[in-house]
């Protein structure tokens, strides 16, 4: 246990921000989950507002740090290559 006053605040800091990060996460994969089964659906047009919802979420995600740069370009370039899939077939 931190017994310096700065490192109680740094605790403080750290389980605050681990929160955060958690609650941002678990967000993130409830909205890519939704663009999933839209496109497993095969619904066009809840696929398309589902990966509009996302692509926010996601980069506001990585401009927060919560995920690193290139999976957030990662996960906006291959949701959006599943939902063009359903538009050329």
């Amino acid at each position: 246990m931190a017994t310096h006053k700065s490192a109680l605040k740094r605790q403080k800091q750290d389980e605050k921000r681990s929160r955060r990060n958690v609650h941002i996460r678990s967000t993130l994969k409830t909205l890519i989950k939704r663009v999933r089964l839209a496109v497993e659906a095969k619904d066009i047009d809840k696929a398309r507002t589902a990966l509009s919802e996302a692509i926010p979420a996601i980069d506001k995600a990585k401009s927060k740090g919560v995920i690193h740069r290139n999976t957030a370009s990662r996960k906006v370039s291959r949701l959006t290559k599943r939902v063009n899939s359903l538009q050329s077939s």
